[in-house]
């Protein structure tokens, strides 16, 4: 019998439209130092639409925090380089945490401006819907800026619907997941838009 050479469980290989191949991989700590220097790569817009404020660096406690999820209830995707931790330039983490309730999880991507519009974000939240069904998720919501217009498309075109919020400025984008729920979310292994 041949021996397949498999991939960890969450780890793919990708290649953009523009030709660039990126390994999705969930996060490790060893990613706290590049994550650092690429967030000083990115435009504050961007970090003002990921952390919903502005933010000049990521600090010793945040990065900890982000590269340490607590597998219990967190999960977390890097886009990388195909280069080992501690290596790879990341150009994008998507992020979702299950509240105490345990039905609801909270969303978060951030696609920098050098890979994005590729249907990178489209593919990080169909594996983060995914995980979110395994763990029986009833509910994944995000909070998004109201400009963020091309989050609440891509959200929208995944079958997520918006909720108004008590905070100016910030909308809530939710996905309802049944029990009994298809995998539309979840179909197609490529990006695509």
């Amino acid at each position: 019998m041949a021996r397949r050479n498999r991939m960890p469980p969450w780890h793919e290989h990708i290649r953009l439209r523009n030709g660039r191949e990126l390994l999705i991989r969930p996060i490790r700590p060893e990613d706290a130092g590049p994550m650092r220097a690429a967030f000083s790569l990115l435009e504050p817009e961007e970090v003002r639409q990921r952390f919903l404020h502005p933010l000049k660096e990521l600090d010793a406690t945040l990065l900890y925090q982000l590269t340490h999820p607590d597998p219990r209830r967190e999960f977390a995707l890097v886009a990388a380089e195909p280069l080992p931790p501690g290596e790879a330039l990341v150009g994008a983490v998507a992020r979702i945490c299950i509240d105490a309730n345990g039905k609801d999880a909270e969303f978060a991507i951030l696609v920098s401006h050098y890979i994005n519009g590729m249907g990178l974000g489209r593919h990080l939240m169909r594996r983060l819907v995914r995980w979110a069904k395994g763990r029986k998720v009833q509910r994944i919501y995000g909070h998004v800026l109201e400009s963020n217009l091309p989050m609440q498309t891509l959200a929208a075109s995944l079958g997520f619907h918006r909720e108004p919020t008590l905070e100016p400025g910030l909308v809530r984008m939710v996905l309802e997941l049944p029990p009994a729920a298809t995998q539309t979310a979840t179909n197609g292994d490529t990006p695509r838009d």
